[in-house]
């Protein structure tokens, strides 16, 4: 069984959490998803990544939100130099309307998180 992250868990000290918001273009919400759900799937083999949530806006698919929380900030940045990271980046940026946008958080704990 995996320890929990939280505040007395193993990996509360330097953990980070994002919530990310991906606006595609008018229709592209679902090639966008396909690509986010490729990155989702490679992320059970990434060091560090301890949930990694592809979601659609209820009300507008076009609107996808990513929720990340992983050990530690150096383990996100080195994510984003993996075999084929930059490739999906690459094949992303074309869909997107507008620069993503992300916001920090400070993970506490919660039901599904892995160490």
């Amino acid at each position: 069984m995996s320890e929990p992250v939280g505040r007395e868990g193993p990996h509360t000290e330097g953990g980070v959490a994002y919530l990310v918001r991906f606006r595609a273009q008018r229709g592209s919400g679902g090639a966008l998803a396909e690509l986010l759900l490729a990155a989702a799937d490679s992320m059970g083999t990434v060091p560090g990544c301890l949930l990694y949530a592809v979601n659609s806006a209820a009300d507008d698919a076009d609107t996808l939100w990513v929720t990340e929380v992983w050990r530690s900030a150096a383990d996100h940045a080195a994510s984003l130099e993996a075999d084929g990271a930059r490739e999906l980046i690459g094949r992303a940026a074309p869909l997107l309307d507008g620069a993503p946008e992300r916001t920090d958080l400070v993970p506490l704990g919660g039901w599904g998180l892995r160490a």
